[in-house]
């Protein structure tokens, strides 16, 4: 090794110019090959009619089958009540104010009112919402579990997917929407939740129905819900028309 002090020889020199020269043709062949790639994936990878490469679609969609069948049997943490805070707000714009006793739940020819709801019964369970953010907070949502729904408005046979929808009148541009396999939301923590921390939910966090689902983002824990479907196909989604993941699961 050449001592700190000494200069280079002209040998050495010689050599450092070879180095740089090919070191400055290998980034190049790099950054070539790079754009190469992306002009390729660009030239290839068509659009699935949403803005979203159908490559990052079928990794989403070969991650959620592994997912899926890894974790059949998952349960989220459950915490002590005392534990529970009240959550971040993640409404933009106007919050839409809704008359609880002239709100229902449109299912099919059915218009729920939040009582027929109640007749169901009640649990409370108190686990973490985590928000693809990367905060995360503990709550105690009171509700009914939707298999207990289920169970009184069974879906058909052919039922893969439950549809929500959030489309509350005069707020158009707050409607918000989405698809859940129904597995997850057969799962006994998922509830269809009309209280939150122990008081009756309010406006911010979705009054007077939001659905609780531990197992998943934030993103799927749609507040304000006005519309529910049990669909065979695939039903929209509003972040993963977006690039996100659809099955959202953690």
């Amino acid at each position: 090794m050449m001592p700190l002090n000494q200069q280079p020889t002209e040998l050495t020199q010689q050599e450092l110019k070879r180095l740089s020269r090919r070191s400055f043709l290998w980034a190049g062949a790099g950054v070539a090959g790079s754009l190469s790639l992306l002009s390729l994936f660009n030239h290839k990878a068509k659009d699935d009619g949403t803005g979203i490469k159908q490559l990052f679609r079928t990794t989403h969609r070969s991650n959620e089958a592994i997912v899926t069948t890894l974790l059949s049997g998952y349960r989220a943490p459950e915490f002590p009540a005392a534990r529970a805070i009240e959550p971040r707000n993640n409404y933009h714009g106007a919050t839409p104010e809704i008359d609880t006793e002239a709100w229902r739940l449109n299912f099919g020819d059915l218009q729920l009112t939040l009582a027929d709801l109640k007749t169901l019964p009640e649990v409370s369970l108190t686990t973490e919402l985590k928000c693809v953010e990367g905060w995360s907070a503990i709550v105690t949502w009171t509700g009914c579990r939707f298999a207990d729904f289920a169970k009184k408005y069974p879906p058909m046979p052919d039922s893969k997917y439950v549809y929500l929808r959030s489309e509350p009148a005069g707020f158009e541009d707050t409607w918000y929407y989405v698809g859940l396999d129904i597995e997850s939301m057969l799962h006994p923590q998922t509830l269809l939740a009309w209280g939150m921390n122990g008081q009756p939910l309010s406006t911010e966090h979705g009054a007077p129905l939001r659905l609780a689902i531990p197992t998943k983002y934030g993103i799927k824990n749609i507040k304000l819900i006005t519309h529910l479907s049990y669909e065979a196909e695939r039903p929209a989604d509003f972040w993963a028309e977006r690039g996100y993941d659809f099955y959202a699961g953690l």
